[in-house]
C-alpha cells in the first residue's frame, strides 16, 4: 500500500558551526489542518542579526529569547535562522491558496506553517520588496517607543537598513529637523535615495528631541548623547550580542537628565501593546512597501544555491548590502517582481 500523503522534499541553510553554514536537504510534512504550505519566491538576509549568528556570537544568557519564530535547532549550532521570506500559498485553506505572502521564516525553499503565522502581501507591493517587512515592523516598533511630536527634531545615527528605514518612515512626520547621521560620506547615496538630509557625525546639530542609535558602535552611541537636548531620549536599536560597550554616564549624562531605552521588535512597544498586536504591526508594515522609495534597501541578489557563499562574503565584508535579497527558482514564474535585479 503506497502512502497517500508522502513527505515533501525541501531544502534550507544551516548554521552549522561557527563561520560555516550549508543547505541541507530534507523532508517535511504536509500541511495539516489550519496549516499552509509556502514555496519560497525570495528571502532577506537581515545581516545586522545573521552575521551574529554566523559568527557564533549568541549570549547563551539571551539565546532563547533571540529565536526566530520559526527557527529549528539551537545556538550556537547546528542551526536554521532567518526570518525574512516570501513566498506563495500552495497547499492550505482554499481561501489562502495562491497567496502571495511574508512569514518570519529562515531560508528555506518549501516550508509548513499555521495560517497565523502569515501576513497576506497587498497587490500593490512587489513580492520582492516584501522581504522588507520584518525590518520596517522594527522601525515602527521604534517610532511607537518613541512617539514623535510635531516639530520634534530628530537625529538618527547609523545610516544601515535599520536607520535608513527608521529615516524613511520619519520623513513624512511634521518635524522641524531629520538628520542621518554616517561616518561613512557613500551614505550620502541612500540619503538622497530617500529625500533625507544627511551629515557626519561632526556636522550633524545638537538638541535633539529624540535620537536613533542604530550603528552599533560605541563612538555612535556617545554621538548619540551628545547630540540629545536636556531631557531627550536616545532609543538604542543595536544589537551588540556579545562586545562590551562603553557608556559615558559620567559626562552630562545625569546634569542633563538623558535617558537611554531599548527598542526590540520581539514585542509591540509598551505604548502600543494593549492596542496593537504583532499580527496589526505586521500588516501595517508591509502596506507601507507600497511605496518604491524602499527599493532602495535592495543592494544585491542571489540565487539560493549561492547563500553559503553569500553569507561568507558578507561576514567577511567582501560583499556590502542593505538588504541582499536570496532569489528562489519559483521567482522566475513573477518576471515583474524579478525586474528589479541588482
Amino acid at each position: 500500500m503506497t502512502n497517500s500523503n508522502p513527505a515533501i522534499d525541501a531544502t534550507a541553510y544551516w548554521t552549522t558551526a561557527k563561520e560555516h553554514g550549508e543547505l541541507r536537504s530534507e523532508k517535511i510534512a504536509r500541511p495539516g489542518q489550519g496549516e499552509v504550505l509556502v514555496r519560497a519566491l525570495y528571502s532577506g538576509i537581515s545581516k545586522g542579526t545573521e552575521m551574529v549568528v554566523h559568527n557564533g556570537a549568541v549570549p547563551p544568557r539571551v539565546a532563547t529569547r533571540m529565536r526566530a519564530p520559526h527557527q529549528e535547532g539551537e545556538f550556537p549550532g547546528p542551526v536554521k535562522f532567518g526570518y525574512l521570506s516570501v513566498g506563495i500559498v500552495e497547499d492550505g485553506p482554499e481561501e489562502w491558496k495562491g497567496q502571495r505572502v511574508f512569514c518570519l521564516n529562515p531560508h528555506q525553499d518549501l516550508y509548513v506553517v499555521p495560517v497565523e503565522s502569515l501576513t497576506k502581501i497587498p497587490d500593490n507591493v512587489p513580492a520582492r520588496r516584501a522581504v522588507l517587512t520584518g525590518t520596517v515592523e522594527t522601525a515602527i516598533n521604534a517610532l511607537w517607543e518613541a512617539g514623535p511630536r510635531l516639530g520634534d527634531r530628530v537625529a538618527v545615527v547609523g545610516a544601515g537598513l535599520v536607520g535608513g528605514m527608521v529615516s524613511t518612515l520619519l520623513r513624512s512626520f511634521p518635524l522641524e529637523r531629520l538628520q542621518l547621521v554616517d561616518l561613512d560620506p557613500s551614505k550620502q547615496q541612500l540619503a538622497s535615495a530617500l529625500d533625507v538630509d544627511f551629515v557626519g557625525p561632526d556636522e550633524a546639530a545638537a538638541d535633539c528631541d529624540i535620537v536613533f542609535h542604530c550603528s552599533a558602535s560605541q563612538k555612535g552611541l556617545e554621538r548619540s548623547l551628545q547630540l540629545a537636548g536636556d531631557e531627550g531620549d536616545v532609543i538604542e536599536m543595536s544589537w551588540y550580542a556579545n562586545r562590551e560597550v562603553t557608556v559615558p554616564l559620567g559626562e552630562d549624562f545625569h546634569a542633563r537628565r538623558l535617558s537611554i531605552r531599548a527598542s526590540q521588535v520581539g514585542v509591540v512597544a509598551r505604548a502600543r501593546r494593549h492596542r496593537r498586536t504583532n499580527a496589526d504591526r505586521l500588516n501595517l508594515a508591509v502596506s507601507l512597501l507600497a511605496d518604491p522609495v524602499f527599493d532602495a534597501f535592495l543592494t544585491g541578489s542571489s540565487p539560493f544555491e549561492d547563500l553559503p557563499a553569500v553569507v561568507k562574503e558578507l561576514a567577511c565584508g567582501s560583499r556590502d548590502a542593505l538588504c541582499h535579497v536570496i532569489e528562489y527558482p519559483a521567482a522566475t514564474q513573477f518576471p515583474t517582481d524579478s525586474s528589479n535585479r541588482t
